[in-house]
């Protein structure tokens, strides 16, 4: 018995000194190397992101990061197509909110629990599945050489009047999501709505007055408001905005005084993801201090945390914006207008409040 007894407390404490070492086979670090390989499918520009992920490489060198840029849409079709035949990305990261908690409320992700998920603020996990990356605002962008500092609209009001005052000036000079040919485009409008219904469709009916271009993505909106064929764009990421706007003089970028919805890149694991180790290292350096650092110094993309300091975080924000600012919250309530009734609802109404007059 007493050599029994000895063997098992010899093995306990093999193990206990095991577990100290660093390069011990055991630790996530280890197993993840082990892996070898981490599948990141994202509708995030990759040129953007490229600063996280050499950083994330240079603490783990050992795992090779494979980086499939695409749209939202894309994404979302690809993923499940490959579902079928066991799966093929170890994480989805994607700014279209809505879609991301479909595939997580249709069972398509796993759970992950950890120090850096647990910091997060309520409306930007959930189930422990689907997380929240980013505090991007929502702006107005406007070219600065057609339009004079004070005709530029703080509010949604000021903006429906200025529209009204004008149209003549505007005719035709206006852009936003096309909410067909965007997804994100699409849950951008939704949420506004949501937000607050009646002064959205006043100024939906407004700009439609005016005449309004609707682009599939933020790049083509800056690209015709810098060209001066558009005089405004709304609801533009701002991220993307103020990042442009920073290298050129034509663009000018608003957050509307009045509210500002902020959007965030949700990110879940695969539920058949084939490196798991690997994928919940990525969330955790995502979401840590370091990694949002990057994100928001050297990507512009809008730090969540309120401990990361600089001029695209959320800290900076709420010292600007105060309550004015409406994070839409990742849960079940961004699966409403998914719904193909409510969808053709919106589209018609949308249709009619935007067709030219």
């Amino acid at each position: 018995m007493s050599k029994i007894i000895a063997l098992a407390l010899a093995w306990v404490c093999g193990l206990a000194a095991a577990q100290e070492l660093p390069g011990d086979a055991g630790t996530p670090d280890a197993v993840a190397a082990h892996e070898g390989r981490l599948v990141i499918y994202a509708a995030t520009d990759e040129r953007l992101v490229a600063p996280l992920i050499r950083d994330f490489q240079t603490l783990y060198p050992d795992l090779q990061v494979d980086y499939l840029d695409m749209n939202s849409a894309e994404l979302y079709r690809r993923f499940l197509a490959e579902t079928a035949t066991g799966g093929n990305a170890d994480v989805t990261w994607s700014s279209a909110m809505d879609l991301q908690v479909k595939l997580v409320n249709d069972g398509h992700a796993q759970p992950h629990r950890s120090a850096e998920t647990a910091a997060l603020p309520a409306w930007a996990s959930w189930k422990d599945e689907a997380f929240g990356t980013t505090y991007e605002p929502i702006a107005i962008a406007y070219n600065k050489r057609l339009l004079r500092k004070d005709e530029v609209p703080a509010t949604h009001a000021e903006l429906i009047r200025l529209l009204k005052e004008q149209p003549e000036r505007f005719r035709g000079r206006l852009t936003t999501y096309d909410p067909v040919r965007s997804g994100l485009g699409f849950m951008l409008h939704t949420q506004d709505q949501q937000a607050n219904p009646v002064v959205f469709w006043n100024l939906v009916g407004a700009m439609g007055t005016a005449g309004l271009h609707g682009r599939a993505s933020t790049s083509a909106m800056l690209d015709r408001i810098a060209a001066g064929d558009a005089l405004l764009g709304y609801n533009v990421l701002g991220s993307y905005a103020l990042e442009r706007a920073r290298n050129d003089p034509a663009l000018g970028v608003v957050l509307p005084q009045d509210y500002t919805l902020v959007m965030s890149r949700v990110m879940f694991i695969a539920r058949q993801a084939r490196h798991p180790h690997a994928a919940r290292l990525w969330v955790d350096y995502v979401l840590s201090q370091r990694g949002q650092a990057v994100l928001a110094n050297r990507a512009g993309l809008f730090s969540i945390r309120d401990d990361v300091a600089g001029e695209t975080t959320a800290a900076r924000l709420k010292g600007q914006l105060g309550g004015a600012l409406r994070p839409i919250p990742i849960g079940t309530g961004l699966l409403t207008y998914l719904d193909q009734m409510k969808r053709r609802d919106f589209l018609r109404k949308w249709d009619a409040a935007v067709q030219p007059r």
